[in-house]
C-alpha cells in the first residue's frame, strides 16, 4: 500500500540520517587527536625548514663553507656554485670543489662541515695527485658540496604554474 511505502521510505531515510549523525560523531571524536597529529607534523616541518637556509642565506652560507676550507689547512683550487635544481618545494644548490692538502687537512673540512646547523651533502669524492711533502701526503680533493634551500610561496606558485601548463599542453 501506498502509506506502507512511504514509512518504509521514511524508515530509511531515518536509518540513513542515524549513520550519518554515527559517522560525524566519530569524526569530531577524531579531531583532537588530528590536531595533535597536525601540530606534530606542523613542528616537524619547522625544523626541516630550520635546517634549509632561504635565499638570502645562501651566499653567507657558501661563505662559510669556503672559510671552513681555509680554516682547515688547506688550499682552494675551485669553488665554483653550479646552477640551481629546483625541486618541488626545495632548490638544491651544487658547489664543485678541489682543495689541495693533506689528507687530515680534508677529514677536518669534512668533519666541519658536518657540523653545520644546516644541511650540506658532501659527495663525489675524488683524490688525485699525491705527493709526499714533509710527513705528509699531499693531494688534490675534488667533491660536489650540496646545500639546499626552501622555495618560498612565490617561487612555489610558479611551479606549480608551469606544470600545470605542461600537463594542460601535454593533453592536447
Amino acid at each position: 500500500s501506498p502509506r506502507s511505502d512511504e514509512i518504509s521510505k521514511l524508515t530509511q531515510e531515518v536509518e540513513s540520517q542515524r549513520n550519518e549523525r554515527d559517522k560525524k560523531k566519530k569524526e569530531a571524536a577524531n579531531i583532537p587527536k588530528l590536531k595533535e597529529q597536525m601540530a606534530r607534523l606542523d613542528g616537524r616541518l619547522k625544523e626541516a625548514v630550520a635546517q634549509l637556509p632561504d635565499r638570502k642565506e645562501i651566499p653567507d652560507l657558501l661563505s662559510s663553507i669556503s672559510n671552513k676550507v681555509k680554516e682547515s689547512g688547506l688550499d682552494i683550487l675551485i669553488f665554483r656554485p653550479r646552477a640551481e635544481n629546483i625541486q618541488e618545494f626545495y632548490a638544491e644548490i651544487p658547489v664543485d670543489i678541489v682543495v689541495r692538502g693533506g689528507f687530515h687537512n680534508v677529514a677536518t673540512f669534512f668533519d666541519e662541515v658536518g657540523r653545520f646547523n644546516r644541511l650540506v651533502n658532501i659527495a663525489n669524492i675524488e683524490l688525485r695527485n699525491p705527493k709526499a711533502k714533509e710527513d705528509q701526503v699531499i693531494m688534490d680533493v675534488s667533491t660536489v658540496a650540496t646545500t639546499f634551500r626552501f622555495l618560498d610561496e612565490a617561487e612555489r606558485g610558479k611551479i606549480a604554474a608551469e606544470r600545470a601548463a605542461k600537463e594542460k599542453a601535454a593533453k592536447k
